[in-house]
C-alpha cells in the first residue's frame, strides 16, 4: 500500500511539474509579447514625432499632439514594465517551486526504490 501511495504521489508530482512547464512557457510568451508591444510603441511615437509622417497624413502634427502621444506611450512602457516585472517574480517562483517538486521525486524515487 505505501508503494502504491508513493507512486501516485510521484504521479502528482510529475503532473504539476508538466503543469509548471506549461505554465512557464506561457509566461515566457507573455513577457516576449510585451517587449514586442514596446518596441510597437517606440516605432508610433517615432511616426508621430517624424516630419515625413506628418506630410504623409497630409496635416501637420502639433506639439500638443505629439506630447500627449508620448505620454501615452510612456504609460503603456510603464505598465509593460510592471507587468514584465510581475511576469519575471511570478517566472522566478514558479521555478523555484519546480525546483522543490523535481526535489521532491527524486526523494519518492528514492523511497520506491527502497521499497522494492
Amino acid at each position: 500500500q505505501a508503494e502504491e501511495e508513493l507512486k501516485e504521489a510521484c504521479a502528482r508530482q510529475a503532473l504539476q511539474l508538466q503543469e509548471m512547464g506549461r505554465r512557464e512557457r506561457l509566461l515566457t510568451a507573455d513577457v516576449g509579447r510585451a517587449k514586442e508591444q514596446l518596441e510597437s510603441f517606440k516605432t508610433q511615437v517615432m511616426r508621430v514625432c517624424s516630419p515625413a509622417a506628418a506630410g504623409v497624413a497630409g496635416k501637420a502634427v502639433t506639439e500638443q499632439q505629439v506630447i500627449e502621444k508620448v505620454r501615452q506611450i510612456s504609460d503603456e512602457n510603464q505598465q509593460s514594465h510592471e507587468r514584465e516585472k510581475h511576469l519575471q517574480e511570478e517566472l522566478s517562483s514558479r521555478l523555484s517551486k519546480e525546483k522543490e517538486v523535481s526535489a521532491n521525486i527524486e526523494v519518492f524515487k528514492k523511497s520506491l526504490q527502497e521499497l522494492q
